[in-house]
């Protein structure tokens, strides 16, 4: 219902088919609505992160082109004087409640075709410029469709989501076991700094998958 509310809020913005929106969250559930509101009006997400440093805020956006950008309080700070317009994530005059309006919104969104972009995420820039990568809902689909044939991932799994939104690899943390049936937990940004911290969820939520660099994985075994 959240994510259909902001879809309905995107399309009263002239955003729709070929648009690209930016997302710029705190770390939370949160995220998977956004994303999802911006799939559900036809656009592609560009993922921005509030803990990155501002100039690389200021540089995605611009090579972009991005014109809107999906905030919550924390994301609202985080683009504060860039050349955007913010939608908020939640607004007090969405109405959720009402089944029969999600009914019409779902005749109005717009059904991705294969080749539609998906999302658009910036390389790091180590190397040189930092590049946006273009990934198409095929793409996608093809990486959950590979990990569903090569692993048993299922409703009784749990992962976490300790990378960045910004960083390719959180798609593969919240949309794997969103399409399996599985539970995503969302670490914060202070869990997700601290060994200790990680340790802990990784026990009190009996997380089964669990996706890590070889330099993290040596902080948990300190």
């Amino acid at each position: 219902a959240a994510s259909r509310a902001l879809a309905r809020r995107l399309r009263a913005s002239g955003i729709g088919p070929e648009s690209l929106v930016g997302v710029c969250l705190g770390r939370s559930v949160d995220l998977a609505v956004a994303l999802l509101g911006v799939w559900r009006a036809g656009a592609a997400y560009l993922p921005l992160d509030p803990a990155h440093p501002r100039a690389r805020r200021e540089f995605t956006v611009g090579d972009a082109g991005v014109e809107w950008v999906v905030a919550d309080a924390v994301g609202l700070a985080a683009v504060q004087g860039l050349p955007v317009g913010v939608i908020p994530l939640a607004d007090p005059a969405d109405d959720t409640s009402d089944d029969r309006r999600e009914d019409t919104d779902d005749l109005h969104c717009a059904v991705p075709g294969p080749d539609t972009l998906a999302y658009v995420i910036y390389t790091s820039g180590s190397t040189g410029r930092p590049k946006g990568v273009e990934i198409t809902h095929a793409n996608l689909a093809w990486l959950l469709g590979a990990a569903d044939h090569h692993f048993d991932f299922g409703a009784d799994d749990v992962w976490t989501l300790l990378h960045s939104p910004a960083f390719d690899f959180s798609v593969w943390e919240l949309w794997a076991p969103l399409t399996s049936g599985g539970r995503v937990v969302v670490l914060t940004e202070d869990e997700v700094r601290d060994p200790a911290a990680v340790h802990a969820v990784l026990r009190d939520e009996r997380v089964t998958v669990l996706n890590q660099t070889p330099a993290a994985f040596k902080g948990l075994r300190a």
